[in-house]
């Protein structure tokens, strides 16, 4: 009788966790909008180092939010984006991937599969919430795999609520990468890449 009552009351919890309301997807913010701003780590060739939104202005980003390092759905959808990273790359269009993974764990699946972008690091879920991503799967605490494209004002131009890992690279660099970013002449003074990208020399001023 008391095994009966603790399966009773494990499938009742179960229950109230499966259908309570899931705050990030009622706060996605939608195309159109300004994209939520944040700043804080990201974890690229080998270090840890500053980031925040304004860092891109000037340039498209791709930001997606993935569940973990190291799994099938994730490592498919992350090499897409490195495979075609040069193709972005020359059309100004930068790539970020946030996870709810550590440091150690982004550094590790970056050198793994030769990920040439960064992985954000947002322990406390911030920016996942902040994009409505945040407690995709509830009891995992996992954020929810979906696709933002930002524009270079920081404007939300592109919504991919439900993304296929091996096609989404793919749908994107066809509707926002596939022209080369032209060359103003004379050349600008300004520096071609994002700050943040630059060699890690060159980083040790930055904010």
């Amino acid at each position: 009788m008391r095994l009966i009552v603790l399966i009773a009351a494990a499938a009742a919890a179960f229950a109230l966790v499966a259908m309570r309301p899931r705050r990030g997807e009622a706060a996605m913010p939608q195309a159109g909008q300004p994209a939520p701003d944040f700043q804080g780590q990201m974890v690229y060739e080998g270090q840890i180092r500053p980031i925040k939104l304004s860092d891109y202005k000037g340039y498209k980003l791709v930001l997606y939010f993935y569940p973990k390092d190291n799994t099938p759905g994730c490592t498919k959808e992350a090499c897409a984006f490195r495979d075609g990273f040069r193709q972005f790359k020359a059309a100004g269009v930068y790539i970020l991937g946030c996870s709810v993974d550590s440091a150690q764990s982004h550094a590790a699946f970056i050198q793994k599969y030769n990920l040439p972008f960064p992985l954000l690091l947002d322990p406390d879920r911030k920016i996942a919430t902040a994009y409505g991503a945040a407690n995709g799967i509830p009891i995992l605490g996992l954020n929810r795999r979906i696709t933002f494209v930002i524009d270079e004002n920081g404007r939300i131009v592109k919504v991919y609520p439900q993304v296929d890992p091996a096609a989404n690279a793919g749908q994107i660099l066809k509707a926002y990468a596939s022209t080369p970013r032209p060359t103003p002449s004379p050349a600008p003074t300004a520096a071609p890449t994002p700050n943040k990208h630059r060699a890690a020399p060159e980083d040790s001023g930055s904010e």
